[in-house]
């Protein structure tokens, strides 16, 4: 069976450039997740490595399955030079290990929480999952392996996490859609939710 992450960081290079930052993180128990930093322009993105390695699966099941399974890889796109964001690398690394650490499969349309600000100042505590497939391309793997998503997240205040629980995450982001809400913006207000 071909070793996913270099396949994973190949797809990440030719879809990003070259990352000008990478930071590992450990968990006990867990593999290592690496974030690597990309820069383009005003835009920095932070991808995990490491998320893929293993199959998500079903916390109801019996036994996790060795190969089957959904893969994905975390994608977080901020304005650079407007806050701290490069703190965000150990709330992501810690959204990327939940599969491996608390057995969820993490799936467009989700919300994951850290807890405490994304990173120094953050408004956000949570992120929705949004669909793949928009800036980088499906990984797709040998069968029976399932392809690799490359998941993108967008930072939610706590208000915003909150409606989403009562609305759901199409609601909200037609609400983000109306309101011409930057979700880039690393110090974004709450869109209005009345």
């Amino acid at each position: 069976m071909a070793d996913v992450l270099p396949l994973v960081e190949a797809r990440l290079r030719s879809a990003l450039g070259e990352p000008d930052a990478r930071a590992a993180v450990t968990f006990l128990g867990t593999d290592r997740i690496e974030v690597l930093r990309f820069q383009e322009g005003d835009i920095v993105r932070y991808t995990t490595l490491g998320m893929s390695a293993q199959p998500m699966s079903d916390p109801t099941a019996m036994l996790a399955d060795p190969v089957k399974g959904p893969r994905a890889e975390l994608v977080l796109s901020v304005r650079a030079g407007l806050a701290d964001t490069d703190k965000v690398l150990r709330p992501l690394a810690v959204l990327a290990a939940s599969p491996q650490v608390e057995g969820v499969v993490v799936a467009p349309g989700a919300s994951l929480d850290v807890g405490e600000p994304l990173w120094p100042g953050a408004p956000f505590t949570s992120v929705l999952v949004a669909e793949p497939g928009g800036l980088i391309e499906d990984l797709d793997l040998d069968e029976p392996l399932d392809p690799v998503h490359f998941l993108p997240l967008l930072p939610m205040t706590p208000n915003e996490a909150a409606w989403k629980r009562v609305h759901g995450a199409q609601a909200l982001q037609e609400r983000w859609l109306t309101h011409g809400t930057d979700l880039r913006d690393p110090s974004r207000r709450s869109v209005p939710l009345e």
